[in-house]
């Protein structure tokens, strides 16, 4: 009866069989290891949320680090414990960050960069090719992004590389990739909207 009020990370262990098919990239497994987890990441997250951050994003950010460290996870401690500290310390990351780096204005840039942004559509500028000139800017831009995401529209859009390249460099599925560089597009997008707005 005493077990009814536990949160249901706590009243529901994580098998150990669970992990090994999550390690073995079993995505069924996968899935249910994010919704297991979720109310826990969800809690944490929400608790020390970043004035700038969506709860999904910095969520999504703790998942990606849990998968792509599960193998250190060595038991010594609970599963709900080791994630928990991950939780924070991306909260903490990133509200580090925040304070390192303001938000970019228009009166930040050059004329050089102002007359650049001018000229660019603002539909095209998530996804613009046409970085030789603009590489200055478009990292500026990245700059106000979460790591993850700059690092996957440097990859896609200036590197160049495909969906397929990405996934083999970071395990993700392809449905996986494609949805993260949509939201990165769509942020990089929303914050060349924001410094339009601010001329």
């Amino acid at each position: 009866m005493g077990s009814a009020s536990k949160p249901s990370e706590e009243r529901e262990e994580i098998s150990p069989e669970l992990l090994d098919r999550v390690r073995a990239r079993d995505e069924a497994a996968s899935r249910e290891l994010v919704e297991r987890l979720h109310p826990l990441v969800a809690r944490v997250v929400r608790g020390h949320l970043g004035h700038r951050d969506e709860p999904e994003d910095l969520m999504q950010e703790v998942y990606l680090k849990v998968f792509t460290r599960l193998d250190q996870y060595r038991g010594e401690m609970p599963l709900a414990h080791w994630v928990s500290r991950i939780a924070l310390n991306t909260c903490l990351d990133r509200l580090r960050r925040q304070k390192a780096r303001p938000e970019l204005r228009w009166s930040d840039l050059s004329e050089a960069e102002q007359e650049l942004l001018r000229q660019t559509p603002s539909e095209e500028a998530a996804t613009s090719v046409e970085l030789n000139s603009s590489r200055e800017l478009i990292e500026r831009l990245l700059a106000g992004l979460s790591e993850r995401d700059a690092w996957l529209i440097r990859e896609l859009e200036l590197v160049g590389r495909t969906i397929a390249e990405v996934c083999r460099q970071t395990g993700w599925n392809a449905g996986v990739t494609r949805i993260r560089a949509f939201r990165a597009r769509r942020r990089l997008k929303a914050l060349f909207e924001e410094l339009e707005e601010s001329r």
